[in-house]
């Protein structure tokens, strides 16, 4: 229902953890996360993607490990936003940053690409 008050609030949240304990705390990694999902929500994928790929993944995995529950549940929050971005499969940017988010995935997570995931088709 208020969404737009919510995400003031998660982006202030972050900001404070970050400032007082540090980027790499799990409570800094969680406070993000939880604004991934917000921005998710609200269908703000750009913000969302960036968060996750350039802060929240490298230091979750740095810090944490790459098999810690909140590691992995950042990994979930990047997907969501990489398969419901409706740009997803257009050419530029948006297309080379969910290639570059998939990779990331599949680092932290071992996973390794299906040749069916249009993401990592280059048809797209």
């Amino acid at each position: 229902g208020r969404q737009d008050e919510a995400i003031v609030l998660r982006r202030e949240i972050y900001a404070r953890r970050v400032a007082t304990l540090g980027l790499s705390h799990e409570r800094s990694i969680l406070a993000g996360n939880n604004l991934v999902l917000s921005l998710n929500k609200l269908g703000l994928w750009e913000e969302s993607k960036t968060l996750a790929l350039d802060q929240l993944l490298p230091e979750a995995r740095r810090s944490l490990g790459a098999d810690h529950d909140l590691t992995l549940r950042s990994s979930q929050a990047l997907a969501h936003a990489l398969c419901d971005d409706p740009q997803r499969t257009r050419n530029g940017p948006c297309l080379n940053q969910n290639r570059r988010g998939i990779t990331m995935l599949l680092i932290s997570t071992q996973a390794k690409p299906r040749p069916s995931c249009r993401t990592w088709s280059r048809d797209d």
